[in-house]
């Protein structure tokens, strides 16, 4: 397919790549401990804002971008967006990596109040689900999403060139479809590079069983010598319960099958936990997934929804618009948690996904994704490290020298008379080269070297980032926008719960129809 771009209307066609980012971050208080008071009301809304909001806690918050073609004006707008927030925080700050600060006792971290719409009371309820199921510890670790589709000029380009056996619909989803199978064939590329939770706090994994062999720094610093993201290990964000689901994406009908299955499959573990329990709801039904958003995958097929509709049924609907990348840790070393370099490299990796043959995957296929995922999160800087590429064996550097060989085409292609996709392609080959120049090694490096704790280091860098942030020149216009973006939200909620007469447990049952779900729902 590259072949078909190599020219002026290629290259632009390619150029045209559409992004966005969702950045989780906790808020700590100046010690280091969590921050357990409730979401700031000079914030907004938490659940009617479109760029600041919640997810699994009042502390945990998510700055989400609008869509961008111009990496510049992106990742400005995720600043500004940081700068507005910590200047409305007092003295507490963002923790700046992916695996959580001290906490005490895990009962009081606190769960997202959304207020007492019916909207408002399931995304509570969702999460309290989540609470029972897997415990409040997994869910206030932090990640990174990454919003990524191509250009309407690409997909015209691509479609010529194709045998046009599919409408042009279907040829657009069953494409994402094939960059999200080569997308977990090489999955494991990111954690290598991006990875950046090589070492947590002690207090973490306190009460866990464990087969990892740690080794201990300072005070309570646990970590594994070559480990590249520890979120992403079995102590982080999975969910063993949805080993059986086996969910296919070899195409966007099987992929929906298995997801609508999903949603209504009983959970003999989570029936134990019960829905409703002396009048009060624990969860919002015993099935393996309580909604489709449950699913924990590395990467997710999307549309935006309309009104009422839920994000399967927006598939099914028009097909996939974007796909989200979600095995991103945050990155410590830059205030926003991602920088230029990740946003460029990401582009690249993504159009190789979507360029290069896409094969069905099947049972093999899929064990030796997970083998080499797992490999790379715990062993993944380990020197002559292995791993299984079309059932043979190569070091993990020899695969990542022949796949950078590919990608460059590709940044000679978007560069055209520029440097800039060339440039973040030799940085990041430096850490093919050297471990120690991925993220993860990074971390490692200024942990050993310094001989501190995990979380003292990870204080002074949320110090600096909160000075740095605090010194963000906001200018009055873009200050007055947030200002009343917040204020329109606020009363966005008010709205809902002065409409939301409907009895709760029959919104429920309305929302789990086979209908579209009520035309507020936002979770």
């Amino acid at each position: 397919m590259i072949g078909l771009l190599d020219n002026e209307q290629g290259s632009a066609a390619l150029a045209g790549m559409q992004r966005g980012i969702e950045r989780e971050a906790l808020r700590i208080e100046p010690n280091g401990h969590l921050a357990m008071d409730k979401h700031p009301k000079a914030l907004g809304s938490a659940l009617t804002h479109s760029r600041i909001t919640t997810d699994y806690s009042e502390s945990l918050l998510e700055f989400i971008t609008p869509v961008y073609q111009d990496i510049s004006a992106l990742l400005t707008d995720l600043t500004q967006t940081h700068a507005f927030s910590v200047r409305h925080l007092g003295l507490q700050q963002l923790w700046p990596v992916s695996m959580p600060c001290y906490v005490g006792d895990v009962a009081d971290i606190p769960i997202a109040d959304y207020g007492s719409s019916n909207t408002g009371q399931l995304k509570r309820l969702y999460r309290k689900g989540l609470t029972y199921r897997y415990g409040a510890q997994m869910q206030i670790i932090s990640g990174v999403h990454f919003n990524f589709s191509v250009s309407d000029a690409l997909w015209e380009l691509l479609y010529q060139g194709s045998d046009k056996r599919l409408s042009k619909g279907d040829f657009i989803s069953e494409s994402y479809f094939g960059l999200i199978r080569n997308y977990r064939r090489l999955v494991w590329v990111l954690p290598y590079l991006f990875g950046a939770s090589p070492a947590l706090c002690g207090s973490f994994i306190k009460g866990q069983q464990t087969d990892l062999a740690f080794e201990k720094l300072g005070k309570g610093t646990l970590y594994l010598p070559y480990a590249t993201s520890l979120r992403m290990s079995d102590l982080g964000y999975t969910n063993k319960e949805q080993e059986r689901l086996n969910i296919s994406y070899n195409s966007l009908a099987e992929y929906l099958e298995g997801i609508n299955a999903a949603i209504k499959m009983p959970s003999a573990h989570f029936e134990k936990i019960g829905v409703k329990v002396e009048g009060e709801f624990r969860q919002l039904n015993a099935n393996v997934l309580q909604i489709e958003n449950e699913f924990y995958s590395p990467i997710r097929a999307k549309r935006v929804t309309l009104a009422g509709e839920k994000p399967s049924q927006a598939l099914a609907r028009a097909g996939v618009e974007y796909i989200e990348v979600r095995a991103l840790d945050v990155n410590p070393f830059s205030p926003v948690g991602i920088d230029a370099d990740q946003v460029r490299f990401l582009d690249l990796f993504l159009l190789h996904c979507l360029l290069t043959p896409s094969p069905k995957s099947d049972a093999t296929d899929e064990a030796a994704i997970g083998a080499n995922l797992s490999k790379v999160i715990t062993r993944g800087r380990e020197p002559g490290l292995t791993l299984n590429r079309g059932g043979e064996q190569v070091t993990l550097q020899a695969w990542l020298e022949s796949l950078f060989g590919e990608l460059s085409t590709l940044a000679k292609l978007l560069d055209g008379e520029g440097q800039a996709y060339q440039d973040s392609l030799a940085h990041w080959l430096e850490a093919v080269r050297d471990p120690a120049k991925t993220l993860s090694g990074r971390v490692m490096s200024a942990l050993l070297a310094e001989g501190i704790d995990h979380s003292q280091w990870v204080k002074s860098l949320a110090k600096d980032y909160y000075h740095a942030l605090r010194d963000y020149p906001l200018t009055p216009e873009v200050e007055a926008a947030y200002e009343a973006a917040a204020e329109q939200s606020l009363a966005a909620q008010a709205k809902l719960e002065a409409e939301s007469v409907q009895d709760f447990e029959q919104y429920l049952a309305d929302y789990f129809a086979e209908a579209p779900a009520p035309v507020d729902q936002v979770v």
